[in-house]
């Protein structure tokens, strides 16, 4: 961990040369003038003209900004009706009809910025400052494999004592621990580390990728300059070019799977729709691909912050609906995530729009899975959160909605990653490997982890996933069918992690 003071830390992390190296004529890729011109000039968009942009996306081909911005525009409702049922059709293709589960791990809420609709800010006296010890962390983990668990983001505030030493320790730490199941024959583990942190040097997200992180998350929060401003008065964070090209970095520094989103309520959604598909044309033309996932988190109360109560662009459910909607077609191959921040009720409705990974059981309390509930209040949160069900829950209703869970981390291992898995995922193909994955993880989850509710609910639908897999040519024409046959039934003996 860095010895310097906090102060002197800060000044320093901000490395001007890893910003200028991406500009185009001294210029970034966000033109609020350009983004605000096209949702104006793209209002009231003829339905024929809506109904082939549907059909671009259903090609699983990005949509442009002029395209997104006439989406954007659409109000009436038989017209959102059809964007709704292509985005779920988009969703299917690609990614099959499966969902991805994973846990937050909070290691830290030091941090060294100001921002203004956040419980870490350095000014909240109110919050209950912790950064867990390496043998806390282990402790973290065996709670979160307990509970089913295979993927983990782990997340941190910036401060020199949880710098990108102290992250490579935890993230270490994280993928040492081996836990029996509760239920079952096999051992638990968590099969792949997410990072959401501060922007970082290149040398710094180096040694990330050293680690073993999968994807590297940071978001943007508003694309608006001036309002970022306002919101981000003191830190590193206050430089918006510092974290508009932090992906930009990583993928530099080989970590080729990254992630944005943006914090809706800051700011007018519409506005922040168009950032993130600028911000995926960048990726894309400077690196050959886009976001592996992009996120949506409405703002919700944090303590000591009055803006995350007040702000005039709080996000209704309808509009929330609405930019989910377009962010699936505008950005078709990219993963969605819906967070735990948002009630059981809207979670539900938002993912048939499109979102293929979620949260459950998630605790963001520092210490949260393996302490007593007093570290759920407010003060040692970074914000409020609306899902507190039980992962187990939350896969029961989805399993009977017809989707399933999947704890699947294959294409990490056999290198379908960066570029590659795009391109698995523009041509429809990757999916058809997640179909089977999931099959596999599920049946280890039923097995190991799963109230017998649960299995009952789930086991029918494994059964159903396994008819349909045998309908389809592509897994009779590449002798698909005998392998997950083979596995499948090697799991119910008792064997682990096997994937195709």
């Amino acid at each position: 961990m860095s010895k310097m003071n906090p102060k002197e830390w800060a000044a320093q992390v901000v490395k001007q040369e890893e910003i200028d190296k991406y500009l185009v004529n001294g210029k970034d890729f966000i033109d609020e003038s350009e983004i605000i011109n096209k949702l104006e000039t793209n209002r009231n968009p003829d339905p024929q003209r809506i109904r082939d942009i549907l059909g671009k996306s259903l090609s699983i081909q990005r949509l442009e900004p002029d395209e997104t911005a006439a989406l954007l525009n659409v109000t009436d409702p038989e017209l959102l009706k059809e964007m709704e049922e292509t985005a779920l059709k988009v969703k299917q293709k690609v990614y099959d009809n499966r969902i991805v589960f994973f846990a937050p791990l909070y290691c830290s809420n030091l941090c060294v910025n100001s921002c203004l609709y956040c419980g870490f800010r350095k000014e909240n006296s109110e919050e209950k400052r912790r950064i867990l010890s390496l043998d806390e962390v282990r402790k973290e983990t065996e709670h979160v494999i307990d509970e089913g668990h295979k993927r983990m983001i782990v997340v941190y505030g910036e401060h020199p004592l949880s710098d990108v030493d102290y992250m490579v320790d935890t993230i270490k730490s994280v993928y040492s621990v081996q836990k029996k199941s509760p239920k079952g024959r096999g051992h638990g583990s968590i099969r792949r580390v997410n990072v959401n942190a501060a922007p970082m040097s290149i040398s710094d997200l180096k040694k990330l990728g050293d680690a073993g992180i999968g994807t590297f998350q940071v978001f943007q929060e508003t694309y608006n300059r001036d309002l970022y401003s306002k919101l981000h008065p003191a830190g590193p964070k206050s430089d918006y070019r510092w974290r508009l090209y932090a992906l930009h970095r990583a993928m530099d520094a080989g970590i080729d799977d990254v992630a944005t989103g943006a914090l809706f309520g800051l700011n007018d959604w519409r506005f922040e729709v168009m950032g993130l598909l600028y911000h995926a044309i960048d990726l894309e033309r400077q690196f050959g691909i886009g976001p592996h996932t992009i996120s949506f988190p409405r703002i919700t109360p944090a303590s000591g912050s009055e803006l995350s109560t007040n702000s005039k662009y709080l996000v209704s459910d309808e509009d929330f609906k609405r930019l989910i909607t377009v962010i699936r077609l505008s950005v078709p191959y990219t993963g969605m995530i819906v967070t735990a921040r948002e009630e059981p009720g809207i979670k539900k409705e938002v993912i048939k729009l499109g979102c293929t990974q979620t949260d459950a059981s998630s605790k963001i309390g520092i210490g949260g899975y393996s302490e007593s509930q007093d570290c759920q209040i407010a003060e040692k949160q970074q914000f409020t959160l609306g899902e507190t069900r039980s992962l187990d829950e939350v896969i029961r209703e989805l399993a009977e909605m017809g989707m399933i869970s999947s704890f699947c981390t294959a294409g990490y291992r056999c290198g379908r990653t960066g570029d590659k898995i795009m391109n698995l995922l523009t041509e429809c193909v990757e999916g058809k490997f997640c179909k089977l994955n999931a099959i596999l993880t599920f049946k280890e989850y039923l097995e190991d982890y799963a109230s017998e509710q649960t299995k009952t609910v789930g086991e029918k639908l494994i059964q159903k996933e396994i008819d349909e897999v045998k309908q389809i040519p592509f897994f009779k024409q590449h002798n698909l069918i005998e392998k997950l046959e083979e596995y499948y039934g090697r799991i119910s003996k008792g064997e682990r992690d096997l994937y195709l």
